[in-house]
């Protein structure tokens, strides 16, 4: 069943809180929880497609040219495409949150006044990033050298028709959730993962293992990018057909800055998208850094897709049907119910995250080796790889949950909130770079570093999530009258030790037996440390008496004829 704009909120079925089996009446709208296992089960099905196409570039290019040389011109295009396009992203929450309040009719004539306002702002910006390639990569990354300098230039011109494409995605996707459809918008990255796989299966049959040697670097960065685009506009394209389906596209264009819902929309996504743009340039800084470091920017995106992968479907299934959930209960009314849905979301991110980011700390090596480490990806690169992985792992409760705290105050129509703290957390990164890593400084100045090569760039975004997730969750706490911190921090403290304990199992036993480095054996590994990992901390987690560790048990109880 689907959900019409407007209805009463507590009729919304959330019951997802604690991780109730019973259904929402029949004809009102769908549950949170199956809301939830369809954006789980698509994502799932796109991050799958995304790790083997990063498993396909690593086999094909390890960290050479071709791909050191695609993370920095990916990084604005891609910047884009996250940003503007991506699920829970400024556009797609800004269209969330005012479309879910409004009918569809009206939500038809708003999608096409902003899709012709958006996309004439990104025809420029699609110009700019064509025309000044070459000046944006010596910004991004200064420390390359000549070749990897243009293949990157190369790249980025090919990739800059996505900043268009970003925006038309993340409108229409929104639109679609406002509307309750949530299988698309969750399985679309896909298409990016198919045509990139598909160009480097066809380069592979051209080339073989040759692939990876420089002097083919500028034709295996060519179709890297090309089908990076690809893969963008069958993201947009897929969309069409369910936008006309749902009475949601005019395909027309549409010049109305003064509608209500126009501007309503316009008012949360300008500070939300400058809140996210802030803090993507926290990754321009860490490239900026990296650009000193051979190999560096190529090693952060593969330890970064291994996190992304648990951290998207996670993120999917709690953030996309929390947030129409948010959006209608704003009324002073709700505030009780408000509450309990944001310790929902912490709590279950927290709960989800922490033994997630302490098995990649204990098994970075294991996992590295059997993800990555085959073709031209060697032990090097896989050490590289997982000392990044493991510093990831330490900040992964910080992300998801930071991304929570934000996407309430989208939902409470305020975007200057996050900003804020955006800004701040840019000025704490560029320090915090310093510190840890060292590098070019202004006006000369010679600053002492602890010099922790790579994963000290990652360690440096996880101490500014934590510092703005407090932040944030003090500020909310203000804007709602309070908030049970303490009772939440304590649950949170005891999920935390769960979780070290579960980590320290789980690192004993890889370390502490003789495990065979082939597939099998790395799989056996990997697969058996996890699940005793898993156990201990679920375990320990319901032996503290965490009431959403209480409810995943007994849920598990009914669902596993086995688990008892």
């Amino acid at each position: 069943m689907v959900a019409q704009a407007g209805k009463n909120p507590c009729s919304f079925g959330l019951r997802a809180a604690r991780m109730s089996e019973s259904s929402q009446p029949r004809g009102t709208t769908q549950s949170l929880r199956r809301i939830a296992l369809i954006v789980a089960v698509a994502t799932a099905l796109s991050k799958l497609a995304g790790l083997v196409r990063q498993q396909v570039i690593a086999a094909a290019f390890g960290v050479g040219i071709a791909y050191d040389a695609y993370n920095y011109a990916y990084v604005l295009p891609g910047f884009l495409l996250i940003l503007l396009g991506g699920i829970n992203g400024p556009f797609h929450s800004a269209m969330v949150s005012v479309l879910a309040r409004r009918p569809r009719s009206e939500g038809a004539h708003v999608l096409a006044a902003i899709n012709t306002l958006v996309g004439a702002g990104l025809i420029g910006v699609t110009l700019l990033l064509f025309l000044f390639a070459d000046p944006l990569i010596t910004l991004v990354g200064p420390g390359l050298d000549a070749v990897r300098h243009d293949v990157a230039v190369l790249e980025l011109r090919w990739m800059a028709p996505m900043a268009l494409f970003a925006g038309l995605i993340g409108l229409g996707f929104g639109a679609l959730n406002a509307a309750d459809e949530f299988w698309l918008p969750s399985v679309s990255p896909l298409l990016s993962s198919v045509a990139v796989i598909a160009g480097l299966g066809l380069l592979w049959w051209q080339l073989g293992s040759e692939i990876a040697l420089p002097q083919y670097a500028t034709v295996g960065g060519a179709v890297l990018a090309g089908t990076t685009l690809l893969g963008a506009v069958f993201q947009w394209l897929i969309q069409l057909p369910a936008l006309a389906r749902q009475g949601l596209h005019k395909f027309q264009l549409v010049w109305d800055w003064h509608h209500p819902g126009v501007r309503e929309v316009l008012q949360v996504m300008g500070p939300a998208t400058l809140s996210s743009g802030m803090l993507q340039i926290n990754v321009f800084t860490d490239l900026f850094f990296a650009s000193g470091i051979v190999g560096a920017a190529a090693g952060l995106g593969y330890a970064n897709l291994l996190v992304q992968t648990p951290l998207g479907l996670l993120s999917n299934a709690l953030l996309v049907p929390l947030l129409p959930v948010y959006a209608r209960l704003t009324a002073p009314a709700d505030r009780p119910e408000l509450i309990a849905r944001i310790r929902q979301g912490l709590m279950l991110s927290t709960a989800s995250m922490l033994p997630l980011g302490a098995l990649m700390v204990a098994l970075a090596a294991p996992i590295v080796a059997l993800i990555y480490e085959r073709g031209a990806f060697n032990a090097s690169a896989a050490s590289l790889v997982g000392g990044l992985l493991m510093a990831y792992g330490v900040g992964m409760p910080a992300y998801l949950g930071r991304d929570v705290l934000v996407r309430v105050f989208y939902a409470l129509g305020d975007g200057t909130t996050p900003f804020r703290f955006s800004m701040a957390g840019i000025g704490l990164n560029v320090i915090f770079d310093w510190a840890l890593v060292g590098g070019p400084t202004p006006w000369g100045l010679q600053l002492p570093a602890l010099n922790y090569g790579a994963p000290g760039l990652v360690l440096a975004t996880v101490a500014v999530n934590v510092i703005t997730c407090g932040g944030l969750l003090l500020a909310l706490q203000k804007r709602l009258g309070g908030l049970p911190l303490r009772a939440w921090g304590r649950d949170s403290l005891l999920l935390l030790g769960a979780a070290l304990l579960a980590g320290v199992m789980a690192w004993g036993l890889s370390v502490g037996l003789a495990w065979p480095q082939h597939l099998l054996g790395l799989v056996v590994e990997a697969g058996f440390c996890s699940a005793v990992g898993l156990l201990v901390y679920g375990l320990l987690a319901s032996w503290a008496g965490v009431p959403e560790a209480l409810d995943l048990s007994r849920l598990l109880r009914r669902r596993l004829p086995g688990f008892r």
